[in-house]
Formats: structure tokens, C-alpha cells, sequence
């Protein structure tokens, strides 16, 4: 591996970027990609999440378009707001030094503003499929005239956008750039396009297979590169169990587990299948004593926003979240993931344990189980290559005597309240919230109704 980022050919003012942010050492998927995509080639980089992906794939295209800063430059497309955001803040601090505009397309935002910027020819825009293909049907030609010329198009969580959920929004976006053949006679050179993941999936893969006939119609050879992808995207560090019991009295389990000594002061991310199993854990848990914080697609995008700064800075100890957060995001010290709900992907269930046991720290993953999720658990089980064992309780706490002595009645007392809260559209502290609000179409690959 790389000593460093100079030794890939990394210019000296990226490498000094790179230091302000304590990145001082390539990972193995950045020493495998910056110098491929450097010499022009496309690239599909598969690695476990926290590997460095992004780095890998935003400093060749920082360096080239600091070499030719012509108009919009690079077009990034990724599932969700959240990764997203973390993306423009990582973009924007590599790149300030060369005063890089940048230009970020989510939903939950003013489109007349973002047309508007759009419109300016930022370096790099950094989309949502939905959100820009809405751009695309109805801001007009001069907000993406820009788009027609783009050197670079990413597909960040590339499994993800490559399913059907996401297909015709991909399209509609994809339409509107260079193709992968490029058109010699009028000077427009195929535009190189990266595919990032941390599951390299079969439709991923049939890009590489079509490599051939891409060559010889003049498009450009393609680099792959699978470091950590399969067998070890489960850290071995992180230590799975379940706890078997009857799916009523789930959420009852939940607040004593919760509350345990053992359990009482880590962080902790809980997750859901449904939205409104978020906003019922987060209605319910938060008057009996835990600091929550809820992330779903619901939410504005302020909210989204704020809430997972709360859970960032500490000042909530536990996140509930659906498969929102289940992907890509920078989430420091999780010490304790929950499956509330048994994920019916066994990907998924991959991509939610892996917020905890990063970078060689160890963590755990309680996942709730009754006798409809059998079969779900056995499919994790075969994919991940290990079983999960019975979750053990601590010595001297006995889970199942507080429930049916102390807890169950209180739950379900809180649990009918928050139902109430929910069916008459209040927050957790019982407070009116606005009306509602016009849905986006849904970036997890769903399509929301839209009112």
C-alpha cells in the first residue's frame, strides 16, 4: 500500500487538504482508485463502509478540475439527503483552497433557490436522483444547461441507485449528460463515470461485463477494484445476538433493555422498518426518560438535519432511525445497534450493524426477534457467514421479571398516548405541529404520496 497521498501523484495543495483533516495515509480502496481514475479511466470501487470512499473518489476529480476549472464539472448522485450533506461537507473541505463552488440538489429544500444556483454553473453538484430529476422535467433548459458538459458522473451507494426503486429518476438524470462514448467530432470526450458501493451487487457487476462493447465504441477502459467487500464487511469485533420473544411485548423489552447499567450510557441507534414505527418508538421512549432523537423520510429537512447533529454532539444518546441512516454516513462511536425490526434484506442488515465496531473498536447488535422473523434471521445468517447468539443478560438483571413486575404497564400506557399524539399530528413533548407538508418523491427508493 501507498505510503502516502504525494506517491499516487496527489498534488502537494490536495495533500495538505487532506492533512487539515487528519487524513494522513491512504486506505487500500484509495491507493487502488486515485491513481486509475487519475489516467482517465472509469471505476467501479467496492469497500466496506468507513474504508474512505469518498476521498477516494473526490480527489482525483478535485485535482483534474483544478487543472481545467471549467463550468460544471463533476454531477454526484447519492440515495439520500443525509449522504449528501456529508458529502458537500467533505467536497468543501477539500476543495476551499481553490475556491471550489459547489452545489447541493436534495429535496426538502426552496427548488426556486436551487434552480437559481444551478443555473450559475457550480464545479460540482451533488444530487439525489429525485430532487434532480425534478429539476430536469420542470426547471427549464437553463438551469441544466450545465449539466450537458460534465466531465465526471458519480454514483455514490451505487448498489442502492442501481435498484428498480430508482430507476426512472436515474434515467431522467443520466439524459441530460455526456454519454460514455463521447462524441469525437465535436470534441466532447466521454465523460468518466465512477460507481461506488460497499456491496458489490450483480447489477454492478453487469457494468463490468459490458466493458467490452463500451471499448470498442470508443469508451474508456474500466478499473475495478473489491477490497473488503463480501465475507468481512462484518467486522469481526462486532458481536451479534437476538433476543427472542413475543412481538407484543417488543417495545416493553426495548425500555428496560435500554435502561440496564450495562446499556444506560451508550450510544445507541435503533432501528426500524417503517417510519412510523420511528415516530411511535420516539413518541414513546422519549417521555420515559430517554434522550432520542428520530431521523426518518418524514421529517423536514431541517429536522433531518438537526436531528442527527443532536445524536453527532451527544445531546441525544439513542437515534431511531429507518434505513435512512442505515447507509454511508459518518457516525462516530455507536456503540450499540438495535434492530427493532428484522430487516428483510440481509444487506440491509449488514449495512445497520455496520454503524457500530468501526475502524477495530468493538460493538454490539441486539436484534429483536419473534416466530414470523425465523426465516428472515436464517437468510441473514447464510449472508453474513455467522450466526447470531442469544443475547445474555447481565448479572443480576433479569429482563423478562421487570417487564411483567414493573414496566409493561407503564409502556403500554405511554405507548397509547404516543399513538394519540401521532394520530393528531403532535411531537414528542404533545405540542401541534404544522400541517401537512407537500412529500418529496422519496430517495430510499420508494415513491411517497404526494399531497
Amino acid at each position: 500500500m501507498a505510503a502516502d497521498f504525494a506517491s499516487l501523484g496527489v498534488k502537494p495543495w490536495l495533500v495538505t487538504s487532506l492533512g487539515a483533516m487528519a487524513i494522513k495515509r491512504p486506505t487500500p480502496i484509495q491507493a487502488a482508485c486515485i491513481p486509475e481514475i487519475l489516467k482517465g479511466k472509469n471505476c467501479i470501487g467496492g469497500s466496506r463502509t468507513g474504508s474512505g470512499k469518498t476521498v477516494a473518489f473526490a480527489v482525483p476529480i478535485l485535482q483534474m478540475w483544478a487543472h481545467d476549472p471549467f463550468g460544471v464539472y463533476a454531477l454526484i448522485l447519492t440515495p439520500t439527503r443525509e449522504l449528501a450533506l456529508q458529502l458537500a461537507e467533505q467536497f468543501t473541505a477539500l476543495g476551499s483552497p481553490q475556491n471550489l463552488k459547489l452545489c447541493l440538489v436534495i429535496g426538502g429544500v426552496d427548488m426556486r433557490t436551487q434552480a437559481i444556483a444551478l443555473a450559475q454553473k457550480p464545479h460540482v453538484i451533488i444530487a439525489t436522483p429525485g430532487r434532480l430529476a425534478d429539476h430536469i422535467r420542470s426547471s427549464g433548459e437553463d438551469t441544466i444547461a450545465g449539466l450537458r458538459r460534465v466531465r465526471f458522473v458519480v454514483l455514490d451507494e451505487a448498489d442502492r441507485l442501481l435498484e428498480e426503486g430508482f430507476a426512472e429518476e436515474l434515467m431522467e438524470c443520466l439524459s441530460v449528460v455526456p454519454d460514455q462514448f463521447g462524441d469525437p467530432k465535436k470534441g466532447r470526450p466521454a465523460r468518466q463515470t465512477l460507481l461506488f458501493t460497499a456491496t458489490v451487487t450483480e447489477s454492478v457487476r453487469a457494468l463490468k461485463a459490458g466493458e467490452g462493447r463500451t471499448r470498442e465504441k470508443g469508451g474508456r477502459e474500466v478499473f475495478v477494484s473489491e477490497i473488503d467487500t463480501d465475507s468481512l464487511a462484518v467486522p469481526p469485533t462486532l458481536h451479534q445476538t437476538y433476543l427472542f420473544k413475543p412481538s407484543t411485548v417488543h417495545l416493553a423489552f426495548l425500555h428496560t433493555l435500554l435502561s440496564t447499567p450495562l446499556n444506560v450510557k451508550k450510544s445507541t441507534i435503533i432501528f426500524t422498518n417503517k417510519k412510523f414505527t420511528a415516530q411511535l418508538l420516539s413518541h414513546t421512549l422519549k417521555p420515559l426518560g430517554h434522550r432520542v432523537t428520530p431521523l426518518h423520510s418524514d421529517l423536514s429537512q431541517r429536522e433531518r438535519t438537526d436531528s442527527l447533529g443532536r445524536f453527532r454532539a451527544g445531546a441525544a444518546r439513542i437515534l431511531i432511525a429507518t434505513d435512512v441512516a442505515g447507509r454511508g454516513l459518518d457516525i462516530p462511536e455507536v456503540e450499540l445497534v438495535i434492530n427493532f425490526d428484522v430487516p428483510r434484506d440481509p444487506d440491509d442488515y449488514i449495512h445497520r450493524i455496520g454503524r457500530t465496531a468501526r475502524a477495530g473498536k468493538k460493538g454490539e447488535s441486539i436484534t429483536f426477534v419473534d416466530e414470523k422473523d425465523v426465516l428472515l434471521v436464517k437468510a441473514i445468517e447464510e449472508r453474513v457467514g455467522r450466526e447470531m447468539v442469544e443475547y445474555v443478560e447481565e448479572e443480576g438483571v433479569s429482563l423478562e421479571g421487570r417487564v411483567v413486575r414493573e414496566e409493561l404497564k407503564k409502556v403500554s400506557e405511554m405507548k397509547r398516548v404516543a399513538m394519540l399524539n401521532i394520530e393528531e399530528g403532535r411531537d414528542e413533548k404533545g405540542r401541534k405541529k404544522a400541517g401537512k407538508r407537500r412529500l418529496d418523491p422519496v430517495e430510499s427508493g420508494e415513491r411517497k404520496r404526494i399531497k
